[in-house]
């Protein structure tokens, strides 16, 4: 696999899943740009990206911030050949604890966020694109608190299965990559106290005996992205560690 002189977006960019999987597919030698809601964790991450990486400050739930980065991208690249739509976020509360206020900002950057900047990449894209959404198994097995998130990952199956219907014949390819829990600084924060046990009982359901590691999705991703994928469309791809199979 190679992504030699292909533009490539990826959003959320700026550190966990989302900053591996831009350091893969640097180092395959994308022209990367990447996003994020932060200027100095970009300009942190540009640092193990290369020269040919530049990082455009942007949140995906707004769409002036995303006509923004899409005119960016035309005037410094002229084109996009491949969009990572990773940017997503969670929060674990449970039924009975759910805020409006919460469940506003999960959908706004998951659905809202995903769907609004597949809908502004497209117009920079043709025929040989690629589009790899970033879901979640939590669609098919979520664990307690974790509904609305859930929720949102599950929303997106439906959308891809859609859009790829919509954008017949256009020759650009949209996939969904979803993860099992992988070892990342915001899955930490997000257990909280509870990290180590839970992060023990969920490799207890693996197949393989452990979670995943970033940089293992990062593979994935390229794999779906590049030209090795070529004849698959509109899948949901699971990177579990066989733990949905069970």
């Amino acid at each position: 696999m190679s992504f030699k002189n292909k533009v490539v977006l990826v959003t959320g960019g700026a550190s966990g899943l989302g900053l591996a999987i831009a350091q893969e597919l640097a180092g395959q030698g994308a022209l990367l740009v990447i996003t994020g809601r932060r200027q100095a964790p970009l300009d942190e991450a540009l640092k193990s990206l290369g020269e040919q990486a530049i990082a455009i400050k942007a949140d995906v739930s707004s769409l002036s911030d995303l006509a923004a980065l899409f005119s960016q991208i035309k005037d410094h690249h002229g084109r996009l050949d491949v969009l990572v739509a990773n940017a997503g976020k969670g929060e674990l509360e449970p039924l009975g604890a759910i805020t409006e206020a919460s469940f506003e900002r999960i959908f706004a950057t998951n659905v809202k966020g995903v769907t609004f900047t597949v809908q502004g990449a497209l117009p920079l894209m043709g025929k040989g694109g690629s589009i790899v959404i970033i879901g979640s198994t939590a669609s098919i097995n979520p664990g307690p608190g974790l509904s609305v998130y859930a929720g949102t990952k599950a929303a997106l199956r439906a959308l891809v299965r859609s859009w790829v219907v919509d954008i017949k014949g256009s020759g650009v390819r949209i996939n969904l990559l979803s993860p099992g829990p992988v070892n990342t600084e915001s899955l930490h924060d997000m257990l909280g106290d509870h990290a180590q046990d839970v992060i023990a009982s969920l490799s207890e359901k693996s197949t393989l005996g452990r979670i995943g590691q970033a940089s293992e999705i990062g593979t994935a991703v390229a794999f779906l992205a590049s030209d090795a994928s070529s004849y698959i469309n509109g899948v949901e791809l699971f990177a579990d560690g066989g733990a949905s199979q069970i």
